[in-house]
C-alpha cells in the first residue's frame, strides 16, 4: 500500500496557504522548498519567478517523454469548515483539507513516484492557475523547447477517467460609448448607449441560438453576467457596460467566436473590447485528440467523456502539445468547504500514473 506516503506528502502540500487570491507565495514558499527536499539530488530542477506569485517549477529526471502538469495554489478557504482547511483530516476513507481534491493529492502521488525512484520524469507545479491572470503555462511553453514531449498530462480531479476535451471559458467586459443629453430629442434612439447595448445584446444572443445543434444542446453557453448603464430615465445614456462570459466546445476558436460577437454590434456604435481571460477548449482550434487516444490505448486508460470545466491542458494544446486530464478526485469536491478526495482514488491514480511513468523513456 503507498497510502501512508502519498497522504504523508498531501498533508505537508495541505499545510502550505497557497490561497489565490492572495497568492502570497514566490519562488522560495515553503511548499516549493518540501518539493525540491523529496525529490533530492536525483531531479533536475529549474523556478522561474514571475512576481506577484507567478512561478513555475520544474524538475526532470532522465528523458521522459511524458509532462505531468500541477497547479498548487488553491481558491480560498471560504466558511463554514469543520476543521481546520490546512491541516489534513483523516476520516471515512477520505482525506480533507484545502487543495486536497484540488489538486494537491495529485502532486503529492507525483512526489511518490519520484521518491520511489522513478528513471524518467518530468514535472511542471504551477501557482496561479485559480483566479484571474494565471501565465505561468503559458511563459513555461514560451521559455522552453519541449520536443521530446509526446503527451501533458494535467492532474486535474477527473475520477481517475481520462478526459480528452472540455468546454472552453471566455471572458470579455465591453463598453458602449452614447452621446448624453435630454430623452425628448429623438436622437436618443440611436446615440443612447443603452440602446446600442440593448440591439447587441438581442443580437448576440440570436447568434448563440443559433450555434446549438439541438435544443439540449447548450451552445456557446453565453452568459450575460453584469449589465449597467445610464444614470436616469429621463437622460440619454452615455455609457453601457455588459461583463459577459462563454463557454465555447473543444475544437472551437474564443477569438473566432469574439469576431461574430462583434459583428453584432450597431452600425456606427463607439464599442470598447477588454478580454480579461480567454481560456480555449480542450482540443484547441486546429488541434484533434487523436494523439492522446492513442497514448490512453497504449498506457490501458478509459477515455471518458468530455466535461465543462477548463483546466490548463487547453494550453499545452494551443502549443501543439497532446494533452489530456486525468486526476484523482471528483470535480464536485473541488472549491467547496470540507474539501476531501477518497483514498480509494489516490490509490487508483497512483496506479494510473506509475503505468505511466513505468513505460515512459
Amino acid at each position: 500500500m503507498t497510502s501512508p506516503r502519498i497522504l504523508e506528502h498531501i498533508e505537508a502540500l495541505v499545510a502550505c496557504d497557497t490561497q489565490n487570491p492572495p497568492r502570497l507565495i514566490d519562488g522560495d514558499s515553503a511548499i516549493f522548498q518540501y518539493c525540491e527536499k523529496v525529490l533530492g539530488d536525483r531531479f533536475r530542477v529549474r523556478v522561474w519567478d514571475h512576481g506577484e506569485g507567478h512561478v513555475s517549477w520544474y524538475a526532470v529526471r532522465g528523458k521522459p517523454k511524458v509532462l505531468f502538469n500541477v497547479h498548487l495554489d488553491t481558491v480560498p478557504v471560504g466558511d463554514g469548515w469543520n476543521s481546520d482547511p490546512h491541516e489534513l483530516h483523516i476520516s471515512d476513507g477520505r482525506a480533507w483539507g484545502r487543495g486536497s481534491c484540488d489538486i494537491k493529492g495529485g502532486a503529492a502521488i507525483l512526489l511518490t513516484l519520484a521518491q520511489q525512484g522513478a528513471e524518467n520524469l518530468a514535472l511542471l507545479f504551477t501557482s496561479d492557475e485559480e483566479g484571474a491572470g494565471g501565465c505561468c503555462v503559458r511563459k513555461f511553453l514560451e521559455d522552453n523547447r519541449l520536443d521530446d514531449v509526446e503527451q501533458v498530462i494535467v492532474a486535474e480531479p477527473t475520477s481517475c477517467e481520462a478526459v480528452l476535451g472540455h468546454r472552453g471559458f471566455l471572458s470579455v467586459k465591453t463598453r458602449f460609448h452614447g452621446v448624453p443629453g435630454h430623452s425628448s430629442e429623438a436622437r436618443a434612439l440611436q446615440d443612447s448607449a443603452n440602446h446600442q447595448m440593448a440591439l447587441w445584446a438581442a443580437a448576440a444572443l440570436q447568434l448563440a441560438r443559433e450555434r446549438k445543434s439541438s435544443e439540449s444542446d447548450p451552445g456557446a453557453c453565453l452568459n450575460m453576467g453584469i449589465m449597467d448603464g445610464g444614470t436616469k430615465s429621463n437622460v440619454i445614456a452615455g455609457s453601457a457596460f455588459v461583463h459577459w462570459s462563454a463557454r465555447l466546445k473543444p475544437g472551437e476558436s474564443n477569438q473566432q467566436f469574439v469576431d461574430e460577437i462583434k459583428a453584432c454590434t450597431p452600425a456606427n456604435s463607439r464599442v470598447d473590447w477588454e478580454v480579461p481571460f480567454a481560456g480555449e477548449p480542450l482540443p484547441a482550434a486546429g488541434q484533434n485528440d487523436n494523439a492522446s487516444r492513442i497514448f490512453c490505448a497504449k498506457n490501458g486508460i478509459e477515455p471518458g467523456s468530455s466535461v465543462d470545466f477548463w483546466t490548463e491542458a487547453s494550453v499545452f494544446s494551443s502549443a501543439g502539445l497532446p494533452a489530456l486530464v486525468l486526476g484523482p478526485g471528483d470535480i464536485a469536491q473541488a472549491h467547496v468547504a470540507n474539501e476531501w478526495v477518497s483514498i480509494s482514488q489516490l490509490e487508483q491514480a497512483y496506479g494510473l500514473y506509475q503505468q505511466v511513468v513505468n513505460s515512459d523513456g
